[in-house]
């Protein structure tokens, strides 16, 4: 059996970015897509990494930086791969592109046939490249906007009703099917801020500072870290401007006491209901992060490719930003493709003392 990194025909030994080059050769990766391009001797033909032409025996092969410089070699572009037109990535990005544009600026939603028809690719193949893209379907993203909307119309309109129809939904009755759960509460609570949501806290000190815990009647909604309990206090009210905030009870004292437990020894887990707001895609994230196990680390790369949206590195970023429940959704196990620690909201300082409680050396 040969190996990897030698020549068959010659013995030579490939340098290290050659090997890896040939890795990515041999899985096809469409991510060395526009790192490279290789050329086959032979044939006179260069192709992107990702290309599904036959393999070539590698003593026929050499690698190019660019499409350019591999014509000034001598050779012309595979036909199949078109290697030097934009990538299978960009044109699908360009495509689904497209396609949420369609859905924004349309009254009603189009259906699949048309967004398929508009981008110039069959439903099918259509319907997996957008949720590759953007980790949702059509119809999530769909419904998502139409809610988007109606969150920013029922502040603006007379009614409820009117603010459902100028969302783009068809009847009342299609949008009171979801509407809690498209909310986070009903429409008419929504309407006004969320006024009336009752919503326990409290505030404590854990092993990394100042610690506020609140949580509505479904579960938590918020875990803020701090030096100062007054900001964290000021930080809940901005967040449920127009919310009944209470003092904790005996029972949500309990609560406060496994969330501190939790901080201060990761290991004994946090078996408690969580109520999650945000959007689709950040419900995305998130649920991606409560699956990262205790003493290990993802990257932000890795977190994009796990929800299905390779290309969502800097939005996958953002959601972990916008998390408002620390430690129990675990985003300060996000790290950099490097290994390096990044930004954490809560400071960089706790998400070092985070991972080295749960057995990580960052």
């Amino acid at each position: 059996m040969s190996r990897p990194d030698v020549l068959p025909a010659t013995g030579r030994h490939l340098d290290g970015d050659d090997a890896a080059k040939w890795a990515s050769l041999a899985a096809r990766d469409e991510a060395a897509d526009g790192r490279f391009v290789y050329a086959v001797r032979t044939t006179g033909i260069y192709c992107r990494p990702s290309c599904a032409a036959r393999p070539a025996r590698r003593e026929n092969v050499s690698f190019h930086a660019t499409c350019a410089e591999a014509e000034e070699a001598g050779f012309r572009p595979c036909k199949r791969c078109r290697p030097n037109a934009p990538s299978l990535a960009v044109r699908r990005a360009e495509a689904v592109a497209r396609a949420c544009r369609l859905i924004d600026e349309s009254e009603t939603v189009p259906g699949l046939g048309v967004l398929a028809e508009a981008t110039g690719l069959s439903a099918f193949h259509f319907h997996r490249v957008f949720k590759a893209v953007t980790g949702v379907t059509p119809k999530a993203y769909a419904a998502a906007r139409r809610a988007e909307a109606l969150a920013s119309g029922l502040g603006r309109s007379p009614s409820v009703t009117q603010a459902i129809y100028e969302a783009g939904y068809a009847s009342p009755s299609r949008f009171y099917a979801d509407a809690t759960d498209r909310l986070g509460m009903a429409p008419n609570i929504y309407r006004r801020g969320g006024e009336g949501v009752a919503i326990r806290f409290g505030i404590g000190q854990c092993a990394l500072g100042a610690i506020l815990v609140a949580a509505t009647a479904k579960g938590l909604c918020a875990i803020l870290l701090g030096d100062d309990p007054e900001i964290l206090v000021r930080d809940l009210e901005d967040r449920f401007p127009k919310a009944e905030l209470f003092g904790g009870d005996p029972d949500f004292e309990a609560w406060m006491a496994q969330v501190v437990g939790f901080v201060a020894c990761p290991s004994r887990g946090l078996d408690l209901p969580l109520d999650i707001g945000g959007t689709a895609f950040q419900q995305r994230v998130w649920d991606a992060l409560r699956r990262i196990p205790i003493g290990t680390t993802a990257t932000y790369a890795e977190i994009a490719r796990a929800i299905g949206a390779p290309a969502a590195t800097r939005a996958v970023a953002r959601a972990c930003g916008a998390n408002p429940i620390a430690v129990a959704i675990p985003c300060h196990r996000v790290v950099r493709s490097d290994g390096a620690l990044s930004g954490y909201r809560w400071g960089v300082a706790r998400k070092r003392d985070l991972l080295t409680r749960e057995g990580v050396a960052p």
